[in-house]
């Protein structure tokens, strides 16, 4: 199984994924989480991402897309993925697509989850707060969700067309949307 799980900040993508992992016994690929491993580590990837991460940007397409092609190539993922935050525009879409040609690893199916406004900002709050994330404040956060609807958001329309898509409200019980999201899946 090779799945996209997509959906603004806040919204449980990461929760969701690892369950996900889990369940179909696949690598959870989150790009963010790579990114904050190589700042923490002060790597040249890092140091490079953090330049963009403290002003609530997003990392370049072209780094992005190096650390994911490298990634979906490493040997736990030869049976499957589910890819977290990646793609998050129209170019990272071609660029994905061109790496699973090359990789002969066709993508089955992305799960897009949704909330409204106020619960992705309270949950990011809560999530600020617990986990010490300097990313969250409510300026990067206000930044990041409107970059969001403004170019990662249109991409479901994308995957819809090529009837990939499985919406999925992302309100409610962890263990309930996991399981709207495997019925969905196999289904």
């Amino acid at each position: 199984m090779r799945l996209l799980i997509m959906g603004p900040q806040g919204v449980g993508k990461g929760t969701q994924a690892a369950l996900l992992a889990e369940h179909f016994g696949i690598p959870a690929i989150s790009t963010g989480d790579i990114f904050r491993y190589n700042i923490k580590n002060k790597t040249e990837l890092g140091l490079e991402a953090l330049k963009y991460t403290d002003k609530g940007e997003l990392v370049p397409d072209e780094l992005t897309n190096k650390i994911v092609k490298d990634r979906l190539a490493m040997d736990d993922a030869k049976n499957g993925w589910i890819l977290d935050g990646y793609p998050r525009n129209a170019s990272q879409v071609e660029a994905l697509d061109a790496m699973l040609a090359e990789l002969g690893t066709p993508l089955d199916k992305v799960v897009a989850l949704d909330a409204d406004h106020d619960v992705l900002m309270e949950r990011i709050a809560k999530r600020a707060q617990e986990q010490g994330r300097s990313d969250d404040t409510p300026e990067a956060i206000a930044k990041r969700l409107a970059t969001y609807a403004k170019e990662t958001a249109p991409l479901l329309d994308i995957y819809k067309q090529r009837g990939q898509l499985v919406a999925i409200d992302g309100v409610g019980e962890i263990d309930a949307i996991q399981a709207n999201i495997v019925k969905a899946l196999e289904g």
